[in-house]
């Protein structure tokens, strides 16, 4: 599926390119107008970065936490360090196995989280902003065809920026 992402200062210039489309026969099935009183980024399917950094933090946790505890309750054991005297050695293991989990789910918190904020979500999150700041975007799927003939018309109506994309 092809994508043709067009961005408009404002409402007006939204709804001029939606009726220029319209005009120009292209299935409004396929054209979608994103910003204040239209689709918002998350009925659309944009992809938010904070939201997903917390889905993978919680994916890495899941075996990042047990791994960590078996970390530091082994090297606690081969070691022989006697950090937490007062405890015993039994203990002593168990405690130094508790602080591997905690040093798992700081490397799940850190790495998961702030990977895909890092990363971004391709171009989401800057449509994202793009819409924050009162911006609108026209976003027309389809094949090549209806694309092109797309690209053609909203270039004529000057958007602040025109991207195309494809879906794999």
């Amino acid at each position: 599926m092809n994508y043709l992402i067009a961005v408009l200062s404002d409402r007006i210039k939204a709804e001029e390119a939606y009726t220029a489309l319209e005009k120009a026969d292209i299935p409004l099935k396929q054209v979608s107008i994103l910003g204040k009183g239209y689709k918002t980024a998350d009925e659309f399917g944009f992809l938010d970065p904070n939201k997903q950094g917390r889905e993978n933090a919680i994916r890495m946790a899941y075996w990042l936490i047990p791994f960590g505890f078996f970390g530091g309750y082994t090297f606690d054991a081969i070691t022989g360090l006697d950090t937490f005297a007062w405890a015993g050695e039994p203990f002593n293991h168990i405690i130094g196995g508790f602080l591997g989990a905690i040093g798992g789910a700081m490397g799940s918190f850190f790495v998961g989280g702030s990977g895909s904020l890092l990363q971004g979500a391709s171009d989401d999150l800057p449509y994202r902003n793009r819409l924050n700041a009162g911006k609108y975007l026209i976003v027309v799927q389809g094949d090549d065809f209806i694309k092109n003939k797309a690209t053609l018309i909203l270039q004529s109506l000057k958007p602040e920026n025109l991207q195309g994309y494809v879906e794999n």
